[in-house]
């Protein structure tokens, strides 16, 4: 799933959250908080209770007043990825699931080699407390064998009751990464209302094929929708490929807009494009990595 190649890239990254959010344990990302470390951040003023051992006694034989050492501290942050793994995931080659999988591996592996807390958690609306916690790189190998694992269930259960599950299941705060071709037929907008009134940092990668970007199909056919079942006979001209782009383009357009509005971050991408460089390159520049 992750090429030693990819792994060599992934370890000098870390993940970067726009927002402040206190960990539960010690990690290795520098918090704003003021704590016990050894990179010294300022002084204050001594005050009762204060602990001795950081008066810095060197400014007090100079200026004979008391004053208290302070260093940054260093924290960890939750990163959640969710996995779209509805029916319509399996399609193209390769398949829009096993994409999502590679990505969020991808992703997970950056927070693992920071310390910070990594849930990979396939989206298929499980009632259970259901996917573990991975934290520090002795963990990749389970992360990997975990996501891998992951399958579309015959459930299908929509986007919004999926992301709503999560929701109330999952209260820390941190990174969350959706990825999914935002393909439901009771829209996606739900979904998203529920994630940004989780006070996280939500991004949305929308993963799309490239056989469904631009379709090279001509002639009479039977489309049968491989989630609900519905058949649709349609007879496919230039003109019906010019309007489905087309149309394709809206709905791109729209899925952007409706994110910026709300203050998500919205990345969309075909599986012909390599995780490594939509990571390095794309995210990068999303602000989700550095």
């Amino acid at each position: 799933m992750l090429s030693p190649a990819l792994l060599g890239q992934l370890e000098r990254m870390e993940l970067i959250s726009r927002k402040i959010f206190r960990g539960r344990m010690k990690g290795e990302r520098r918090s704003k908080r003021k704590g016990q470390s050894v990179e010294f951040a300022d002084f204050r003023n001594y005050v009762a209770g204060d602990d001795l051992r950081f008066i810095d006694w060197n400014l007090y034989a100079r200026l004979d007043k008391l004053l208290l050492k302070l260093f940054l501290e260093e924290e960890d942050l939750h990163f959640y990825s969710l996995i779209d793994v509805s029916d319509s995931m399996q399609f193209g080659n390769p398949s829009k699931l096993h994409y999502a999988k590679q990505l969020a591996a991808s992703l997970g592996y950056i927070g693992l080699c920071r310390s910070d807390r990594v849930k990979i958690e396939a989206l298929d609306g499980a009632t259970s407390s259901g996917a573990p916690v991975f934290r520090g790189k002795r963990s990749m190998a389970r992360m990997c064998d975990y996501v891998q694992s992951l399958q579309s269930t015959a459930a299908n259960v929509t986007l919004t009751d999926a992301v709503k599950s999560f929701c109330l299941r999952n209260r820390g705060k941190g990174i969350l990464v959706l990825i999914s071709d935002l393909m439901d037929k009771t829209g996606y907008e739900q979904a998203l209302k529920f994630l940004v009134a989780q006070n996280m940092d939500v991004y949305v990668i929308h993963v799309l094929s490239q056989e469904e970007i631009d379709p090279e199909i001509l002639g009479d056919l039977k489309l049968v929708d491989c989630e609900d079942g519905d058949i649709a006979e349609i007879s496919v001209s230039q003109r019906l490929i010019d309007k489905y782009r087309a149309t394709l383009a809206t709905f791109i357009e729209q899925a952007r807009d409706f994110c910026s509005k709300r203050g998500i971050v919205y990345t969309m991408t075909s599986t012909e494009r390599s995780v490594d460089r939509l990571v390095s390159r794309y995210l990068r520049h999303q602000g989700l990595v550095k």
